[in-house]
């Protein structure tokens, strides 16, 4: 069984035959693929009368050799027949060809099946949301269960880090509408209504928006991507093993974290974006800075600030909520946390705005305009 194959070229009836012997598995093989490419025709057959023992590598090189010399393949026993008959069935070109497909259809196709991710996505956004509730009810519940620790250090986290980040960028939004709204409003000599599109834009919309923008890059990013690994290296299983609540001790503490924290750092994006608008009238627009706030609260109504901060804590939800779903759908390997990690931050920005949609709506129609 472990001599090694041989090649004879022998002349029958006027025709070559190339015999082969021995061992035909790949272990055996050695040279003879080189050897067997090396024949040239014509060649009439392969004879496997003496060949000991063939594998599917062997039966390859002697399909492959036959077929390029269209050679006929003789005294092979059975097992070697069939062998080499379903390596060549395999070098065959499938019959059936698949259909077509128009590129409307595909583009029909691949935004159905958006649809469908999309609209699957949300219903399991909302029973987890749903799950959270029942969470919550049960740290109500029990408040000894409820990890303080875990939710201060998220405190730092989500907020107490971001202040330089969101700072810089509410100072320099203040600034570009200062200063875009000061163009437009030159043509017509109202500079003076700057302090107004300033304040009333940061206090109700751009101040808290653009924090919870920033916040589900960093924070809902980070909460995909810490229990995705967790999930991937199965800790998660291992709580639920131990008698511990993920829910609980780790889906509650961030989503509580970023709900308390999102009116503060709203608050504060906005005020800081107020200095910038007053910094850039002040060297722009000669207007000193006790007439810029002077003039913000004559303008500003107290309901501006309101509409800020009853949105936040909602946008806190969602963004939370986003990025922790996310993490915890990772099954299958490190890249689908990537994933995850991209579509929490999506998921969360795109539910921000259209819930911030209808906020405008929803306050325009109470009269908070």
């Amino acid at each position: 069984m472990n001599k090694a194959a041989e090649l004879t070229e022998e002349q029958r009836d006027g025709g070559t035959v190339i015999r082969l012997s021995g061992n035909l598995a790949i272990a055996c093989l050695h040279d003879l693929p080189a050897r067997l490419d090396g024949v040239q025709g014509p060649v009439d057959a392969i004879d496997l009368s003496q060949v000991d023992h063939i594998d599917t590598i062997g039966a390859w090189t002697v399909h492959s050799a036959a077929k390029r010399l269209d050679a006929k393949i003789i005294g092979a026993d059975g097992d070697a027949q069939r062998l080499v008959e379903a390596v060549g069935a395999l070098d065959e070109p499938m019959a059936v060809r698949p259909d077509k497909v128009s590129p409307f259809t595909r583009v029909v196709g691949q935004i159905g099946d958006a649809v469908i991710s999309a609209g699957t996505t949300l219903v399991g956004l909302l029973g987890f949301f749903g799950a959270s509730l029942v969470a919550a009810w049960g740290l109500i519940r029990h408040p000894s269960r409820f990890r303080v620790n875990a939710v201060v250090q998220r405190f730092e986290v989500v907020g107490v880090s971001a202040l330089g980040i969101i700072g810089l960028m509410s100072f320099l939004i203040g600034i570009v509408i200062a200063q875009q709204g000061s163009v437009q409003l030159r043509q017509f000599g109202m500079e003076m209504l700057t302090i107004n599109l300033v304040g009333r834009l940061t206090f109700r919309e751009l101040g808290v928006l653009m924090t919870a923008i920033m916040v589900a890059g960093r924070s809902g990013s980070a909460f995909a991507a810490q229990l995705g690994t967790m999930k991937l290296t199965e800790e998660i299983d291992a709580m639920r093993t131990i008698g511990v609540s993920p829910m609980e001790a780790l889906v509650m503490p961030r989503t509580l974290a970023v709900v308390v924290m999102m009116p503060l750092l709203g608050f504060y994006a906005s005020i800081v974006a107020v200095i910038g608008g007053g910094f850039l009238c002040a060297v722009a627009l000669d207007i000193p800075p006790i007439t810029f706030v002077q003039r913000l609260r004559e303008v500003v109504p107290i309901t501006d600030l309101w509409v800020g901060l009853i949105k936040a804590p909602v946008f806190g939800i969602i963004i939370a909520l986003s990025g922790c779903y996310q993490g915890m759908q990772v099954k299958a390997s490190a890249e689908e946390v990537g994933l995850r990690t991209t579509a929490a931050v999506v998921q969360a920005i795109f539910l921000v705005i259209v819930i911030d949609a209808f906020f405008a709506v929803f306050f325009t129609w109470i009269g908070w305009n």
